[in-house]
């Protein structure tokens, strides 16, 4: 008979050989989808298409996880002030701010995600494998200042029509809203179904290519948006 010592021995080799494999494993997933993601982002859709010397501006701005759409409320024939009315909001004194700030995600990761330090594996695990509960993100906002996370593009009036049609179609009916991360903010639920495929930032990629702007084919991260611009 083995020794219950050898038994012991010989488990944790085996564990850690399945351990040291299985990490392997994740390692090759995330570096080969990363790979994926910043190849697709490179590829341009709407090749051709350059900003107007005049048109409506919006930004495009990232928290470091979350790509968000910021469009002022009225412009180009399109009146946002229905969307996320004052009533909505912790503060409805942040309603008179000019801009919206729009972005679309999975209902866990968005209200679990605020920043990265809020960030967990499982949470990003869950939401890969693909979600039908997504939400819209509304934040009151005053016209942000371009920066390394904010980028200014000026589209045409009927870029800017086709962005707010593509938006607008996200959004769930009937409307249910949910509690935002502070006193200028809403969540609303949303259509479409989230996975490692269509993150939030491949949404924002999508809306903008559905525009008519240049910007990558896939985008499923932040930087494969805002290069672009």
């Amino acid at each position: 008979m083995i020794p219950n010592r050898v038994h012991v021995t010989l488990l944790a080799r085996w564990l850690g050989q399945w351990l040291g494999r299985g990490a392997l494993l994740l390692a090759l997933l995330f570096g080969s989808y990363a790979t994926a993601g910043l190849i697709g982002g490179a590829i341009p859709a709407n090749a051709q298409w350059r900003p107007p010397a005049q048109g409506v501006r919006i930004y495009v701005e990232s928290n470091g996880i979350h790509v968000g759409i910021v469009v002022p409320k009225v412009a180009g024939g399109v009146d946002w002030r229905g969307l996320a009315p004052g009533a909505d909001l912790a503060d409805p004194r942040y309603a008179g701010y000019d801009h919206l700030a729009i972005g679309w995600g999975e209902r866990a990761f968005f209200l679990d995600t605020a920043t990265w330090a809020d960030l967990k594996l499982r949470t990003v695990l869950s939401a890969a494998r693909g979600s039908d509960a997504t939400l819209m993100h509304v934040e009151h906002v005053p016209a942000p200042h371009p920066g390394v996370d904010v980028r200014s593009v000026v589209l045409r009036p009927e870029e800017y029509r086709r962005l707010a049609g593509y938006i607008r179609a996200s959004l769930a009916d009937p409307r249910q809203r949910y509690r935002g991360y502070d006193a200028n903010d809403a969540f609303y639920a949303a259509r479409g179904h989230y996975d490692a495929m269509r993150t939030c930032n491949a949404w924002a990629g999508a809306a903008l290519r559905h525009a008519g702007v240049r910007v990558g084919r896939w985008t499923p991260f932040p930087v494969t948006v805002l290069a672009w611009f």
